[in-house]
C-alpha cells in the first residue's frame, strides 16, 4: 500500500510500480498491461471525481496472488458513486469503468468511514505457472489461459463491497 498525492503525475508512478512488480512475480506481459490500465483508469476517476484523503493524498494497494492481481484506489469520497456509464457514440469520455469491467473478473465499491474504495480483481497467470500445467497435461495454450481466469475467492478489499457484473 502507498499514498499517492492527488495529482496527475501519481498515475505513472502506480503505473510503474505494479507493472515492475507483476513482472518480477512472472506475470504474462498482456495481464500486466491489463493490470496498468486498470490501475490507471481507477487512480484516474479518483483524481478527477473525489475528495483526496487527509493530506491531499489517494491510497493505492494490491495483491498478487496465484493467478490474480487485486487493486485498489482509495480516496476522500465523492458526491456519486462510481458506475460503468454507457456514453453515447459521440461522447468524448465515460468509458473506463465499462473498460475496468470488461478486463477484470469481478469490481466495486467500498464505503467506510474514511471514504471510498474502488477495487478490481484481474487474471494475472504466471509464465511457470503455464509451463508447469503444459508439463503435466494435454491442454493446449488456450485452455490453460482460459483457466487461469477463473475467480480464486475473496480478497480483502472485497468485504462490505458492492460486486458489479462485467459489461458487455
Amino acid at each position: 500500500m502507498v499514498h499517492l498525492p492527488c495529482a496527475p503525475a501519481s498515475v505513472s508512478l502506480a503505473r510503474r510500480a505494479l507493472s515492475d512488480e507483476l513482472t518480477q512475480a512472472g506475470v504474462f506481459d498482456a495481464a500486466v498491461s491489463d493490470a496498468v490500465l486498470v490501475i490507471s483508469e481507477l487512480l484516474s476517476n479518483a483524481i478527477l471525481h473525489a475528495y483526496p484523503l487527509a493530506g491531499e493524498r489517494l491510497q493505492v494497494a494490491w495483491a498478487v496472488s496465484a493467478g490474480s492481481v487485486e487493486v485498489a484506489v482509495s480516496d476522500g469520497g465523492s458526491p456519486t458513486v462510481p458506475h460503468a456509464e454507457h456514453p453515447s457514440v459521440s461522447s468524448v469520455g465515460g468509458r473506463g469503468l465499462s473498460i475496468v469491467a470488461h478486463l477484470c473478473q469481478t469490481w466495486g465499491v467500498r464505503t467506510d468511514d474514511v471514504g471510498l474504495t474502488v477495487w478490481a480483481i484481474l487474471p494475472a497467470p504466471r509464465y511457470r505457472e503455464a509451463a508447469d500445467q503444459r508439463a503435466h497435461s494435454d491442454l493446449t495454450d488456450a485452455q490453460i489461459a482460459a483457466e487461469s481466469k477463473a475467480p480464486t475467492g475473496p480478497g480483502p478489499w472485497r468485504l462490505r463491497a458492492e460486486a458489479h457484473s462485467p459489461v458487455t
